[in-house]
């Protein structure tokens, strides 16, 4: 008759086989650990590697592009928008590194007194010789979103405070609008506002008369990927009255 009894295991054995399985449990865990970890960061690694062949394929259409970089910027355009990851100037314009120089802050507001903002604004006209300054605001805005509601949102709350004033004295065309219309309306007079603004800085005063200095409004449409320009006009009084009202001599 054939021995059925099951065989027997030593204490030593049993130990191993024990520790063996604890191991492969902790692996499994490890594992997915590290895959969760990895589908997190996935965005950002494959974009770095995507670096390496972006980097080779713009050399190769334009060899002499990163070479002339090295030597130094000559941007012909300032622009200042929002953080939207949606809105990408460069991209946006179909232009190339260098061409654009930049500054973005929530909802592209124009604070008078924002030395971020003024530093830009300062260098891009004194000293990198701008011919054209855009400001641009965006459809589908979370930071006009935020100023046309009535949530405590911390920091932000003086951030957006421009936006609120403009609410304010804009309220009742703002009330009889839908909210996708009262979003769009705000965001176009955040620009206009915006541009008024940058109208009173004296260094871009100078930049205007001196060589020609132009300074234009936009609107970029999220969901089509189209610029619209705004009207920004003035009249001969108006122009006359900033002028006096900020033109400072050293």
């Amino acid at each position: 008759m054939a021995n059925t009894t099951a065989p027997f295991l030593s204490h030593h054995e049993l130990h191993k086989a024990i520790l063996a399985i604890k191991i492969l449990v902790t692996w499994n865990e490890e594992s997915r650990l590290c895959a969760n970890i990895s589908t997190s960061s996935d965005r950002f690694t494959s974009a770095l590697h995507q670096n390496k062949d972006w980097a080779a394929q713009i050399a190769k259409e334009d060899p002499s592009l990163f070479p002339t970089l090295a030597n130094g910027q000559y941007p012909e355009i300032l622009w200042i928008g929002c953080s939207d990851s949606r809105c990408p100037e460069t991209t946006v314009l179909g232009l190339k590194p260098g061409d654009v120089f930049v500054h973005r802050n929530i909802a592209n507001i124009l604070h008078a007194g924002d030395l971020s903002s003024s530093a830009v604004i300062e260098y891009a006209v004194r000293y990198l010789q701008v011919k054209h300054i855009v400001l641009s605001g965006h459809t589908s805005c979370g930071g006009v979103a935020a100023a046309l509601g009535n949530k405590q949102l911390g920091i932000l709350d003086p951030w957006l405070l421009p936006l609120r004033q403009l609410r304010q004295q804009n309220l009742d065309l703002l009330n009889s609008m839908t909210p996708e219309q009262a979003n769009l309306k705000l965001v176009e007079l955040n620009v206009l506002e915006g541009v008024k603004l940058l109208k009173q800085k004296n260094v871009v005063l100078e930049a205007i008369e001196q060589r020609g200095l132009q300074i234009h409004g936009l609107i970029y449409d999220v969901a089509c990927g189209v610029l619209r320009q705004l009207d920004t006009d003035e009249s001969e009084e108006a122009i006359k009255a900033r002028l006096t009202s900020f033109k400072t001599d050293v």
